[in-house]
């Protein structure tokens, strides 16, 4: 049995937190192996990089997902007892009521929601005002979101609903102050929901048992009974807060297309480029480095030895740059998806394996879509400006934005576009 190379720190948290992203990464390419042992918050833990290693890591003899993630993580970004740390049929089940409700039709439906958005704040922006785009964007999917799903959100309650829903995006990678924003805000926006599960289940919020807010207030686990309120309303921010995330890989192609203009006007001109551009925004650009699980029993990979219940981390990031899958992994270049094989474990970003029975989210192809549709709003339907900001992404901020968040100014709907009633 070969030894598990190990990382040289007694504790390599605050590593973490300085390095972000390319954390695995490095050790890993140093190391020169796929897996490497090191502590993180005192705690034994193995870390993974690889298409290979992701093959492993989606095997769900080998892994669960029970008590995996860290308590920082379900306080802010997950939720506690949601859907990403159940295992087995529990999984399968409640997994399948998010497949249902982001099948193709409802993709479409949403999409064509925040496309109507979309278009409505593209003409208030043309009346000469700077915009924040990530906020911009995520003020509109918060909008388009809500819509889709029946949840009622007054006009002067979407820019409070949008800021809750951000700051769990945000502050699950920070510590400090974006980290208890964070907390607040599900705390917050967790108690909203359940008024809404509340509202339904008793009759006095009246929606169509079709829309997403009927489904999940009257899903049933294996057993034949309803969620608790509580988990509940985490389920459903699993629908909301996912969707305005989608903002994140609208401001990355923004910042893209900014960097190389040549491709603005290729979009422009070549819808068959979209997807590609898409993809390829998707995989350098993870919205957090890993993801986590535990080891469910002792067992041996090449060589190494795995022992049960060590947490393992999965390289969403490195994996999506790993040279022995990707040509030139770290070169910006959408037209490696023109002829890309569709491996799930080689893009993970969204996780790997198949969405229907393993830890893939199933709203990936609503994330596709969102990000196309907002890449045609960027190239066909607006023109902008951006003035002078300082662009450069810390990738140990996770995740990572510019100090900016992107200005724009200037805008206008395009000229060859009928304006919008």
């Amino acid at each position: 049995m070969r030894a598990i190379p190990e990382d040289d720190r007694l504790d390599s948290s605050l590593a973490l937190m300085r390095e972000g992203y390319g954390f695995i990464r490095s050790r890993c390419e140093r190391l020169e192996s796929p897996v490497f042992r090191t502590r993180l918050l005192l705690q034994d833990t193995l870390c993974l990089s690889g298409t290979e290693a992701a093959r492993l890591f989606y095997n769900e003899s080998r892994f669960v997902r029970d008590q995996a993630a860290p308590r920082l993580l379900k306080k802010t970004l997950f939720g506690v007892s949601g859907v990403q740390g159940l295992d087995g049929d529990a999984h399968r089940r409640r997994k399948a009521l998010f497949l249902s409700l982001l099948d193709e039709a409802q993709v479409a439906e949403l999409v064509a929601i925040a496309r109507r958005h979309w278009l409505q704040a593209i003409e208030q922006w043309s009346d000469g005002r700077r915009i924040v785009l990530l906020e911009a964007v995520q003020l509109i999917l918060t909008r388009a979101v809500c819509e889709w799903a029946a949840v009622p959100l007054a006009a002067d309650e979407a820019q409070a609903r949008c800021q809750q829903l951000a700051a769990m995006i945000d502050g699950a990678g920070g510590f400090a102050a974006r980290h208890w924003q964070a907390r607040r805000a599900r705390r917050e926006a967790e108690a909203w929901a359940a008024s809404l599960i509340e509202a339904v289940r008793s009759g006095r919020l009246a929606v169509d048992s079709t829309c997403a807010l009927a489904r999940v207030a009257f899903y049933t686990e294996l057993d034949g009974d309803r969620l608790p309120d509580s988990i509940a309303a985490v389920e459903l921010l699993n629908l909301l807060r996912p969707t305005v995330a989608v903002a994140r890989f609208i401001l990355y192609a923004a910042l893209e297309l900014h960097e190389r203009p040549e491709w603005h006007e290729r979009l422009r001109q070549d819808e068959g480029m979209i997807e590609p551009f898409a993809q390829e925004i998707r995989r350098l650009y993870a919205f957090f480095p890993f993801v986590a699980a535990r080891i469910r029993d002792d067992f041996e990979w090449n060589g190494f030895e795995f022992p049960r219940g060590t947490r393992v981390l999965l390289d969403l990031f490195g994996t999506n740059r790993d040279a022995r899958t990707w040509t030139s992994p770290d070169r910006f270049d959408p037209e490696r998806f023109l002829d890309w094989n569709g491996d799930p474990y080689s893009l993970v970003t969204q996780g790997g394996a198949d969405a229907r029975h393993q830890h893939r989210c199933p709203g990936e192809r609503l994330a596709i879509e969102l990000l196309k549709d907002g890449l045609r709003m960027l190239t066909c339907e607006m023109t902008y400006r951006v003035p002078p900001q300082d662009l450069r992404l810390d990738l140990g901020r996770m995740p990572a934005e510019p100090p900016s968040r992107l200005i724009l100014d200037r805008v206008e709907r395009c000229a060859d576009r009928v304006p919008v009633r």
